[in-house]
């Protein structure tokens, strides 16, 4: 599992692809913080805080993380290299969550070096050091626990269609359900009653709450679980093909 798994984060690196994907999403994040003149520019508020960059991650990351799933299965199926794969001293599920965990570090070392972005905030504060630090960590806490949860979306939409693309845009429009979708439904009438039982099955009700810095243990078994379904749909995947 190990060996897979450094297999497929070499492949991700050893292509021109792969470090695109990374400098455009520093690339968008850097423009959209400091240089275009929207409400998102950190110099523009006038406030030493990272919130307006915890609100716009989860957008750019919706196009981010598909963009390194998207091949994780579709490559291998495409190829007909799964069935050589599953034919290895590995179970499905090793197979999954070396891919997973693969995806997971290399998004977690792309949003490394947005840690950046905390120490200019926190040097060009008046006075400096005047930024919530407690909130700040939950947020980034809470952006990769999102992050997670979408590539858990993209393993399992890349395990369906040998389209790199197709996946892609699959898993994009599932990370935006899963992130917005439940709060579109909440407002509803009909759902009045129930807004914040339905809120509660989105991720971005959980994703504020440890923005705030405090790590709920219901916002953890949350990403956990959901992470964990899209696992499980995936290894159904891999199982059926065998069917």
């Amino acid at each position: 599992m190990i060996t897979l798994l450094k297999k497929e984060i070499n492949q991700f690196f050893n292509t021109v692809i792969g470090y695109f994907v990374v400098c455009m999403f520093l690339l968008i994040n850097g423009l959209i913080l400091w240089l275009f003149s929207t409400r998102y520019n950190i110099l523009d508020n006038g406030y030493a805080s990272l919130e307006t960059y915890f609100a716009f991650a989860p957008w750019v990351f919706v196009i981010f993380v598909p963009a390194i799933t998207m091949r994780m299965f579709s490559e291998e199926i495409r190829m007909g290299t799964l069935e050589l794969l599953i034919t290895k001293p590995l179970t499905e599920m090793q197979i999954i969550l070396a891919k997973y965990f693969a995806s997971v570090i290399v998004v977690l070392a792309s949003l490394i070096p947005t840690l950046i972005y905390f120490y200019s905030v926190f040097i060009l504060g008046y006075p400096a050091g005047n930024i919530d630090t407690g909130g700040t960590w939950g947020s980034f806490i809470g952006l990769f626990f999102l992050a997670s949860v979408y590539t858990a979306i993209g393993i399992f939409t890349s395990s369906l269609t040998t389209n790199q693309i197709v996946a892609m845009i699959l898993s994009a429009i599932l990370c935006l359900v899963f992130y917005l979708g439940f709060d579109a439904l909440a407002s509803l009438p009909v759902f009045s009653s129930k807004e914040s039982l339905v809120a509660s099955f989105g991720i971005n009700e959980h994703y504020k709450s440890i923005s705030r810095g405090v790590l709920d243990s219901r916002d953890i078994i949350y990403f956990a679980g959901v992470t964990s379904i899209f696992l499980f749909f995936t290894r159904t995947v891999l199982q059926s093909r065998k069917w």
